[in-house]
């Protein structure tokens, strides 16, 4: 088995996503606790353990049509660099890794409690349900992508042991299916009149479609994060009022996010802008500077 490939077919870019478990920490109030920080590292590891093997199982189940595709075609499975029983081998090793690192941290640390171990579990059970079936379901589809990204909020908060704050699910709710509808038209514009040839679910949608269900989420993140900042059980739980002060940055990662989707055709992969486009990464960094000076140092 060749190890490189299998680091390849596990996508290392997309492994941005799993630092959607490192907000729980932040808003928590745990970011100077460093058992809290090693703890959520850990989690951080298992998430990149598990989504490799689910890019794995997708790119096995996907060969065919990843070779019809302009990029995807290059991917290790898909271009024969890496053979698919090798890769169902390496899939066996990464789960088994990452349901034991899960278990492994509850035997380390007592913030760990068997709750992580069973959104990993639940992380695992949707992920193969959207390869399978909801890929093909309509809204669904997008949906899924969401759920994940709620699952890796929801996996900070059990590897503290803090309550699930409902803002920050909607707000991730919300941000993440931002970004499916925006990789959804970039699909459809990318590949033109052959979309359905190489993802069926395409097919369902249109380029108008999209752009109206991007301008209705759109207006819901940047409402929902704004409404977050402002409740007042925010307020007492955080101990600020000045949370607002954070909100331009937020208007002007949207703003700037759906430049690149409508204006440079980008926004195929979320991860590969979130972490190319230096006015969109300064922006991130100075949202989550403003956060914790206005959290832990004011």
């Amino acid at each position: 088995m060749n190890a490189a490939s299998v680091v390849r077919a596990m996508r290392p870019r997309q492994w941005i996503k799993n630092f959607m478990v490192y907000p729980a920490l932040v808003f928590s109030g745990h970011l100077t606790d460093v058992s809290g920080l090693v703890a959520v590292t850990g989690g951080f590891v298992v998430f990149c353990l598990l989504s490799g093997a689910v890019y794995l199982f997708n790119d096995i189940r996907d060969f065919e049509n990843d070779r019809a595709h302009p990029n995807k075609r290059f991917r290790p499975i898909a271009s024969g660099e890496l053979p698919i029983p090798d890769a169902w081998r390496a899939i066996g090793y990464l789960v088994a890794a990452g349901l034991g690192l899960s278990l492994a941290l509850n035997i380390v640390t007592t913030r760990v409690g068997f709750d992580f171990l069973l959104v990993c579990a639940a992380y695992l059970v949707l992920q193969i349900a959207y390869t399978l079936k909801l890929k093909h379901v309509v809204i669904l589809d997008v949906g899924c992508i969401a759920a994940g990204f709620v699952l890796r909020v929801m996996a900070g908060t059990a590897i503290l042991n803090v309550p699930v704050g409902m803002w920050i699910v909607v707000c991730t709710t919300l941000l993440a299916l931002f970004l499916g509808f925006g990789k959804r038209r970039h699909e459809l514009v990318l590949l033109s009149g052959g979309a359905g040839e190489h993802r069926k679910i395409l097919e369902e949608y249109s380029p108008y479609y999209l752009d109206q269900m991007i301008a209705v989420v759109t207006a819901s993140t940047v409402i929902a994060y704004s409404l977050y900042t402002l409740d007042p059980v925010t307020v007492e739980k955080l101990g600020t009022a000045k949370l607002p002060y954070t909100i331009p940055f937020v208007i002007y990662g949207i703003f700037r996010y759906l430049y690149l989707v409508h204006q440079k055709e980008e926004g195929g992969s979320p991860s590969k802008v979130l972490i190319s486009d230096r006015p969109l990464l300064l922006n991130i960094a100075l949202w989550f500077l403003a956060v914790v000076i206005l959290l832990y140092v004011s």
